[in-house]
């Protein structure tokens, strides 16, 4: 069964690594924060997938801090980049 897992987070892995290229090539800083939350939820799941392979609980620790920071990441990057306009519509 730990070949299974191991299998799945390497697969993961290099889902990783194909979404480093939308990193480098995003367009839009919009892009590139999608692809930051994919490195994010992606980590989780390998160490989860890690966590249950090796038998080392602690990895389940890191893996909820880790997705404890990505959803503070995306709010500080929409309360950065939210254009609010003024009262005449203006931005």
């Amino acid at each position: 069964m730990e070949v299974f897992y191991f299998s799945i987070a390497l697969f993961l892995l290099l889902n990783v690594l194909l979404g480093l290229v939308r990193v480098l090539q995003g367009p839009t800083p919009a892009d590139r924060m999608l692809a930051a939350q994919l490195f994010g939820t992606t980590g989780v799941a390998m160490l989860l997938l890690l966590a249950q392979g090796m038998g080392i609980p602690a990895l389940r620790d890191v893996a909820l801090v880790f997705a404890l920071l990505g959803g503070l990441t995306v709010v500080a990057f929409v309360r950065r980049s939210w254009i609010v306009p003024d009262e005449n519509g203006e931005r």
